[in-house]
């Protein structure tokens, strides 16, 4: 089982970038597709990003595309969140997970086990 460790928010202006970062362990990381998800609070969950195993094709939300980018660095077992041009309505916990699937089964899927996330806020 691999597990999840995510990094990099902070508090950041309107307009203003992040880039997150989530650490894996284990040693089928390579095999996962992965993707970033989001809590802002009193809602649920929802879908940012993903990308399948190689890094060769990535998939986004309507909300973010254009402004964050996915990748990976499968030698260092980590997936990146590159977030450009924020905005307000971006703030919340941002968490990873992932599974041995094509990538446009990383959103719907039910995953047991979440990683703490990280928080970011946009400021206006």
């Amino acid at each position: 089982q691999v597990q999840l460790v995510e990094s990099g928010g902070g508090l950041v202006q309107a307009g203003g970038s992040l880039r997150l970062s989530c650490a894996a362990s284990g040693r089928t990381f390579s095999g996962y597709a992965m993707g970033w998800f989001r809590q802002a609070p009193g809602k649920e969950r929802e879908f940012v990003a993903a990308i399948n195993w190689n890094g060769g094709i990535t998939y986004y939300a309507d909300s973010v595309k254009g402004r964050f980018t996915i990748s990976r660095d499968n030698a260092k077992n980590t997936v990146y969140l590159q977030m450009n041009s924020l905005k307000p309505e971006d703030t919340a916990v941002y968490y990873c997970n992932g599974r041995i699937a094509a990538v446009q089964a990383i959103p719907g899927f039910s995953y047991a086990y979440w990683g703490q996330g990280t928080q970011v806020t946009v400021s206006s």
